[in-house]
């Protein structure tokens, strides 16, 4: 049997398991959207075992890690390794306009999903404005419906 030989492809392909894996064990993908009165997160951690997913929050600054471990086998001659493993890191400012003690996470199928309610004083309300010899009226303070505070920026992690 005649096998070909191309350094260059072998090169590239050592260089992509150096630092491709390095640059992939740091990706989380996110989506975040607001649905109703609260925002929604959705976080890809496949493979990550879910034992080792770790979501904090400290001051305004929430923080989500994973781990994704590498098969440790004796006798294992590799043909192909191209699965990112390590350590998932990714950090994120919060404003104060949400309820971070009334979160909830789940994970299912390979996503991290935070649901992150609106805080009460953060959500629009009518003030009465009682007038000089004038029937009280309606005036909305706040913001317009279906807006809010702007729920993260991402400190890129």
């Amino acid at each position: 049997m005649a096998t070909r030989f191309d350094p260059f492809q072998e090169m590239d392909r050592l260089m992509g398991q150096v630092f491709g894996s390095a640059k992939a064990a740091v990706t989380m993908p996110m989506d975040l959207y607001r649905s109703g009165d609260h925002y929604v997160l959705q976080i890809d951690l496949p493979g990550a075992d879910p034992g080792s997913i770790d979501v904090n929050v400290e001051d305004r600054t929430l923080t989500v890690r994973a781990q994704r471990s590498v098969v440790n086998e004796q006798d294992v001659q590799w043909l192909a390794q191209e699965r990112p493993s390590g350590t998932y890191a990714r950090q994120l400012t919060v404003s104060r306009g949400l309820a971070l003690e009334k979160m909830n996470a789940t994970y299912a199928d390979g996503v991290l999903t935070l649901s992150i309610p609106v805080a009460e004083e953060a959500k629009p309300r009518k003030i009465e404005i009682h007038g000089a010899g004038a029937a009280p009226s309606a005036t909305q303070i706040g913001q317009p419906q279906g807006a809010g505070a702007a729920p993260a920026t991402d400190s890129g992690m």
